[in-house]
């Protein structure tokens, strides 16, 4: 593959007797508007909320009547609705738009690069492997590829670039003579895709492009995600869904062991709240996956307030929230599952979190009654007194004092000693009333006398 490459490189250069060792130069836009030039930046994993931004920044740069929206791209994939997403905005902009793949335009990206009206690689860029994978990098359903292939193909024709060589990059059958055979997916270097014909230029930044495309003299503006695009991406981030899925698991159970509604209550409804809703409008959480939760907490709940106890309703309500996390974290399309490699990971993902779970619980059952400030947060399971603990405070001061039996103790009754007065217990002996009498012992409520003679 790279000597048959190597072959195509060489005769490219000489067929043009050699000047093509100097990059093509970027030719400067024909139709920019008046206003300044945006710069976006596609990275990391594409999904909805990516989409939406770059929708938002297409929508600020009509209106400014920008001279051109430069893209500078950098990731490997995401989510091929997400992608759909911004190629169509792309393709419908009015503001001509300009690709800049720094370093890697894979999979998704390299459908969105496709969609602009020129591309640009920087030194060692590459861009293709657009072929579909679910989550455990397995080719999707061939229906979904040929999909794929479609979308890619309408977006090179579309565009004015080989629909040949942008459909090898999703399919390694297809065959592009002198360029790729039929066991290999299509990437391209930076060379490679200038000299087919897919990119532009090579140039070394993205100031490099603006300058060539005759617009440094424009203002630039550089176009950000708002703070809910960011907030959203970053609770969509699987090591804060794990996190999350601890929360509400770990809340409910200590909520369950403790009465009413409380604090662990709470940290639950928030746990599930920020893990389903940011998941949900990335488009990786299904909205019946979301009422099956919610059905699987309900049932719980009957289970501890209406039916006490531990029958149908609790276990049912248990398998159902296990299930619609466990669904949660495979990519499933409706109820089309995919492999067993990709369930076998989700499988792997919830076990270890409630592994987690259960250790949390057992550290915080141990270290909570020890500690003075968070131990009146569960209930402790002796008050004996060895630990100081009496039913009533014990006057030791008592004992020794005389006083007189107020009335007759068969054996309790009432004295005043000291001038104030006590229930107390004689020794056995009945006492008159007006008797003198001496407290012998003080035990919480209990006051030991016996008559004087």
């Amino acid at each position: 593959m790279t000597a048959l490459r190597t072959a195509v490189c060489l005769a490219a250069l000489v067929l043009v007797g050699g000047a093509a060792a100097a990059q093509p130069a970027l030719v400067p836009l024909d139709d920019a508007g008046a206003g300044p030039v945006y710069r976006v930046t596609i990275d990391g994993m594409i999904d909805n909320a990516l989409a939406q931004y770059v929708q938002r920044a297409l929508d600020d740069a009509a209106a400014a009547d920008a001279a051109a929206v430069v893209f500078r791209i950098d990731t490997f994939g995401g989510l091929l609705e997400a992608a759909d997403q911004i190629r169509k905005a792309v393709l419908s902009s009015p503001v001509p738009t300009v690709a800049v793949v720094d370093r890697n335009a894979a999979s998704a990206g390299a459908i969105i690069a496709y969609a602009n009206d020129r591309i640009v690689f920087v030194p060692g860029a590459s861009m293709g492997a657009a072929t579909a994978v679910n989550g455990a990098g397995e080719y999707a359903p061939e229906k979904v590829q040929s999909y794929t292939r479609g979308m890619i193909r309408a977006t090179a024709e579309a565009t004015g670039r080989d629909p040949q060589i942008a459909e090898a990059m999703v399919d390694e059958t297809i065959v592009v003579p002198g360029v790729v055979d039929d066991s290999t997916l299509l990437t391209l270097s930076a060379d490679e895709a200038v000299l087919l014909g897919v990119a532009d230029a090579e140039l070394p930044s993205v100031d490099a492009a603006v300058e060539a495309l005759g617009l440094a003299d424009r203002e630039q503006v550089t176009h950000g995600a708002s703070t809910a695009e960011r907030v959203l991406r970053f609770l969509g981030s699987p090591v804060l869904a794990s996190i999350l899925m601890m929360m509400m698991m770990g809340g409910l159970y200590f909520e369950i062991q403790t009465p009413g509604v409380g604090f662990a209550g709470a940290v639950a409804v928030v746990g599930a709240a920020l893990f389903f809703a940011p998941h949900y409008l990335l488009g990786l959480v299904q909205a019946w996956e979301i009422a099956l939760f919610v059905v699987g907490v309900g049932l719980l709940l009957v289970e501890v307030f209406v039916t006490p106890g531990f029958g149908v309703f609790g276990i049912a309500g248990i398998v159902a929230m296990l299930g619609a996390l466990f669904i949660a974290l495979i990519p499933n399309i409706g109820f089309a599952f995919p492999t067993d490699v990709e369930i076998a990971r989700a499988s792997t993902t919830l076990a270890a979190a409630l592994v987690l779970v259960v250790l949390f619980a057992i550290s915080l059952g141990r270290l909570l009654p020890k500690s003075e400030r968070l131990n009146r947060l569960v209930l402790a399971p002796t008050l004996s007194s060895l630990e100081g603990y009496t039913s009533a405070d014990t006057v030791a001061a008592l004992v020794g004092q005389r006083g007189t039996a107020l009335t007759g103790l068969r054996p309790s009754g009432t004295a005043t000693v000291g001038g104030v007065r006590v229930d107390v217990v004689s020794e056995g002996t009945f006492v008159a009333p007006g008797a003198p009498v001496e407290v012998v012992s003080a035990a919480g409520s209990r006051v030991v006398v016996r008559e004087v003679a």
